[in-house]
């Protein structure tokens, strides 16, 4: 019998060797900073295919704001009439991109 409690103690103390040496320690940090590379623009200066892509696929929603990055790919927040906001993205020819 102290035979099995030894190994199974042994077993348990291993798997938790195992898992602390992939886990963080208490005195190391992981940060994450989320880089947004667009930049906010006028919504008079996005480009006719974009309007008119919005106005086609969603005839009651209203451009709040706009934002282009330097792949020229437009971010859109963008309301509906019944309150609901939403980000659609787009490339310069109006082409919807998931991103």
């Amino acid at each position: 019998m102290r035979k099995l409690f030894l190994v199974g103690a042994l077993a348990l103390g291993s798997l938790s060797v195992m898992a602390n040496g992939s886990a963080l320690t208490s005195d190391e940090v992981i940060v994450t900073v989320a880089q947004d590379d667009f930049t906010e623009i006028s919504t008079s200066e996005l480009p006719t295919a974009v309007t008119d892509a919005v106005a086609t696929s969603y005839p009651t929603a209203t451009i709040t704001k706009a934002h282009v990055n330097s792949e020229k790919q437009y971010k859109l927040e963008v309301a509906l009439e019944d309150g609901t906001t939403g980000t659609l993205y787009a490339d310069e020819d109006g082409n919807w991109l998931d991103l």
